[in-house]
């Protein structure tokens, strides 16, 4: 658990009722995306002086111990809550318990409508990243270091998986009339099985001129493959993600690309939607969190600037809050 005594500061709007707290439940601390999302919620609420307390599951199995931590939690009467389950329903039977009228904001990893629905569990905005436009701007990315008649593979990650599927359908349809999507392997998100993969997919003739892999995890593994066939440069090399080893990749010339998520900036709208709520601002169904393309052409400002998206995005609910 991380309980954050928040500090002054934050928007010019009329301050929050200080007895309100924020509570939220997130994925294991053990991966560092969602480490990086718990600074986000941290320094967002010292900015905007609330009170935050932060829980996070032992590890991305522990679905049972994420929905214990939270049906804890809602015992507190929180004035928000901000969930991140694990999976899309572990947390339905808790999110049940809230009190009617609490907002709840849901950020990365959607929650099951249907099923929330169906025990009156009312989730007030959905905060992520919009994995098939991930996927459409990787298919950009590529388009600008291969021809129109380039032959490049899709390495995807769990068979089944929701966030895989999206990025590679947005990329396969991005790949249309601009190059050719000739092969796709699954390699469970694993580094090391990306690689393997792509050894395989190299072995093939004719070559592949580029791979696209469903997270940056994969495509570093894919960059030893492309490096041990002595291929770096040749083979345009694209992940998605955007963490500190894909930006060093990225800088190194062994990747061409990462399509950046942040989920800095998630933790950041999470507590900004909480906020908003309690002002009693009408919140969007969706917000669309930053998704961001970093080459070698900004990769130093990326690094810079990490966590933080490399440029400047539309941020709807910092407006609802200003308004």
């Amino acid at each position: 658990m991380c309980a954050a005594a928040c500090g002054k500061g934050g928007h010019s709007s009329a301050p929050v009722n200080r007895s309100a707290t924020v509570v939220a439940v997130i994925k294991g601390l053990d991966n560092p995306f969602f480490a990086t999302m718990k600074d986000g919620l941290v320094a967002t609420a010292r900015r905007d002086d609330v009170r935050l307390s932060v829980d996070a599951a032992a590890g991305l199995q522990d679905t049972a111990g994420q929905a214990s931590t939270l049906e804890s939690r809602v015992a507190q009467r929180a004035g928000c809550y901000v969930v991140n389950p694990i999976m899309a329903t572990n947390l339905i039977a808790p999110l049940s318990h809230i009190a009617k009228g609490t907002p709840i904001v849901n950020i990365d990893s959607p929650v099951d409508q249907n099923a929330s629905r169906a025990v009156g569990v009312h989730i007030a905005t959905y905060i992520g990243t919009d994995n098939v436009a991930a996927g459409g701007k990787a298919a950009d990315a590529m388009a600008s270091f291969v021809g129109t008649d380039a032959r490049v593979a899709v390495i995807a990650g769990i068979p089944g998986d929701s966030t895989s599927e999206a990025r590679t359908k947005g990329f396969t349809q991005g790949a249309r009339q601009r190059f050719q999507v000739v092969q796709t392997v699954a390699a469970d998100f694993n580094r090391q099985r990306a690689r393997l993969a792509a050894e395989g997919v190299l072995r093939v003739r004719p070559p592949v001129d580029g791979f696209f892999a469903a997270n940056d995890d994969m495509a570093l593994g894919i960059t030893e493959a492309v490096s041990a066939a002595g291929l770096t440069g040749k083979v345009a090399v694209i992940g998605v993600d955007g963490v500190v080893a894909a930006l060093e990749a990225v800088q190194s010339g062994a990747m061409s690309a990462t399509i950046a998520q942040y989920p800095y900036t998630m933790g950041q709208l999470a507590v900004e939607a909480c906020v908003a709520a309690q002002r009693r601002k009408a919140l969007p169904v969706k917000v669309d969190a930053p998704v961001q393309v970093v080459t070698k052409t900004n990769v130093a400002r990326a690094r810079a600037g990490f966590p933080k998206p490399v440029a400047p995005f539309d941020d709807p609910l910092a407006r609802l809050l200003n308004g």
